[in-house]
Parts: structure tokens; C-alpha cells; sequence
């Protein structure tokens, strides 16, 4: 979340499917999915550092995400678990609902709270490229967890991404100061929580679906994040919050989150997973254009080519012989 609210993409060596036969009005309408769902993904950093400008802090503005999308998560677990055709979806068992309760602590609450936290630190150009590094990080994981073997071609994906991820790193300390280390301590941190989500979510998305997966997971966050707030806030902070702070939470939790969600699922149904994940490289960049443009954000010649190397390097790192699961949040 922010964790949350993420798109689920595989990229792998297999053909990507054949264009020829697919109608050119469904291509071009996947590909306009696929580009408005990355684009608004990439936004959810831009409204957060807005709406830090009118004083509210990470737990509440996090919480009012997740509130406001409660109500379309749970009315997307149910339209993803319906009967279809006659069948009935696969029944929940208590293994599966154990499952779901810590897909939905790790990748969508713990990742979403460290994100939203870290983003009072760096700006929103640089941690869009940390959580751009989650290709990687599954790569990683895979071969701790699983034993999977990283090629020379992977390692060199690997190197190229986190060179541009320092080059940046200096970058930003020079102009913000040493919270950098904290801020970005905190997205890599969450960047790491939801790689470890997508690492063992393998076994529920084969059975349960990746959209009724992500409801429901994204529900069991919705509830952590609100019981988060109740421990921590007084519920007559509300009161007192900016009417701006409303208006971003809203746009937070439907345009940047419930809405892309929606596009990038019917872009993948329409071109499949792996030219979807490829047409999603331009979330960094549009990142990078609209913290210029709604928060000043310096566009320096050091962002750009930290930017361009990560990108490279996701790249390389999924165009590899071996598959690789390459997902990302928004």
C-alpha cells in the first residue's frame, strides 16, 4: 500500500502473445490502460508530499487512504469471487485466511506505512526509483529463499539499477541534508516488506486470483491501518485537518489507487502480462515530470541519469534468460 494499490506484473523469457491476432481497437485500448494505470500509480507520491504540507502526518493520511478505499476493495474481493459460468471460486479455508492476514500485513500495511513515512524525508522522485528496485529484490530473495540461480546477466541488471539508486542517494543528501538516510531507509524498507509479500504470494494468486488476492489483502490492511490511527491519534485530529487534506485522500484513494488497479488487471487481460509490465517502465519518468511540476522539484541531470540507470537495470534484470517476477506497487 503504499503501499497499497499495487500492480502485480510477471515478466519472463516466454513470447510475449502474438499482436497479429489481436484486434488493433483492444490492443490500443490495453495500451491506454496500461500507460493511464502506471501514470496514476506514479501519482500517489505526488499527492502525499501535498498533503504534508498541510500538516497532517503519515499515520493520517495513511489511514484516510485506506478508509476511503475500503469500500471498493471489499466490492472487488466480492465481484472477484462470485460465481462465474456456473462455478464457484475456490472456498476460503483457514490456511488460505491466514495467508491473506500476513499477504496483507507485509505487503500492503507494512509496506504502505514505511513508504508514506519515508516520504517526509526524500522527495518524491527518489522514492519512486527506491520502489522501482522491486524486481530486484525478488530476484534477491528468490535465490536466498529458493535457491534460484542469478546469472551474470541478472547481476550486471542488479548493478547498473543500485548504481543509479546511490547515484541519486548523493545527490539528494546534498540537497536535503542526513534525514535522507532515514527517508530512505524507510522506503527501501518497504520496498523489501512488499517484495517479501510478492515472494510467497505465489501459492494464493495460483489459487485464489490476483484480484480477489489483492481485495482481500488489501481489506486485512484497511484494518490495520484504521486500528493503527485509534491507538495512536485522537479521533478529533480529523476535525481539525485541512479541507485539502480531504480532497487528496480522496484523490489518493480512487485515482491513484482503486482506478489503476482496475486499468493495469484489464491491460494485462488484453496484452498480456509481460508488454503490460513494459509499458509500466513509465511510471518513473511521469514520477519525475510531475514533482517538477506540482512541487518544484529540481529535474537535475543527476536524477535523470540515476532514473535512466534504474530503469536499465529493472530492465536487464527482467529481459533475462531466467523468469523473473517483476512487481510493482504503486
Amino acid at each position: 500500500m503504499a503501499p497499497a494499490f499495487k500492480r502485480i506484473r510477471h515478466v519472463s523469457s516466454q513470447p510475449l502473445p502474438t499482436h497479429s491476432v489481436m484486434p488493433v481497437s483492444s490492443m490500443a485500448t490495453g495500451l491506454a490502460m496500461a500507460l493511464l494505470g502506471a501514470v496514476a500509480f506514479s501519482g500517489k507520491a505526488i499527492i502525499v508530499k501535498l498533503a504534508y504540507r498541510h500538516g497532517v502526518d503519515a499515520i493520517t493520511f495513511l489511514m484516510l487512504r485506506m478508509l476511503l478505499a475500503l469500500p471498493f476493495f471489499i466490492a472487488m474481493a466480492w465481484w472477484a469471487g462470485r460465481p462465474r459460468r456456473g462455478l464457484a471460486p475456490p472456498v476460503l479455508t483457514r490456511k488460505d485466511a491466514l495467508g491473506v492476514a500476513w499477504l496483507g500485513f507485509t505487503g500492503y500495511y507494512l509496506a504502505s506505512f514505511l513508504d508514506f513515512a519515508g516520504l517526509a524525508y526524500i522527495s518524491a522522485s527518489f522514492e519512486r526509483l527506491v520502489l522501482y528496485l522491486n524486481p530486484t529484490l525478488v530476484l534477491i530473495l528468490g535465490a536466498f529463499l529458493y535457491r534460484r540461480r542469478i546469472s551474470g546477466f541478472q547481476w550486471a541488471g542488479l548493478a547498473i539499477s543500485y548504481g543509479g539508486v546511490l547515484l541519486v542517494f548523493g545527490h539528494e543528501v546534498r540537497l536535503t541534508g542526513d534525514d535522507v538516510w532515514l527517508g530512505a531507509g524507510l522506503v527501501f524498507g518497504s520496498a523489501v516488506s512488499y517484495a517479501l509479500y510478492l515472494s510467497y504470494s505465489g501459492e494464493l494468486v495460483r489459487r485464489l486470483g490476483a484480484l480477489r488476492l489483492v481485495g482481500l489483502a488489501s481489506c486485512v490492511a484497511c484494518v490495520f491501518c484504521i486500528g493503527q490511527f485509534a491507538l495512536l491519534r485522537p479521533v478529533s485530529i480529523l476535525l481539525a485537518l485541512d479541507a485539502s487534506v480531504w480532497w487528496l485522500s480522496v484523490v489518493n484513494a480512487t485515482a491513484c489507487t482503486v482506478v489503476p488497479v482496475v486499468l493495469v488487471m484489464m491491460a494485462i487481460e488484453r496484452l498480456g502480462a509481460g508488454l503490460a509490465a513494459q509499458v509500466g517502465m513509465v511510471g518513473p519518468m511521469s514520477t519525475l515530470a510531475m514533482a517538477a511540476l506540482f512541487l518544484d522539484e529540481p529535474l537535475t541531470p543527476w536524477v535523470l541519469g540515476g532514473t535512466v540507470l534504474v530503469m536499465g537495470g529493472v530492465f536487464v534484470c527482467t529481459r533475462s534468460k531466467a523468469p523473473v517476477h517483476s512487481f510493482h506497487k504503486g
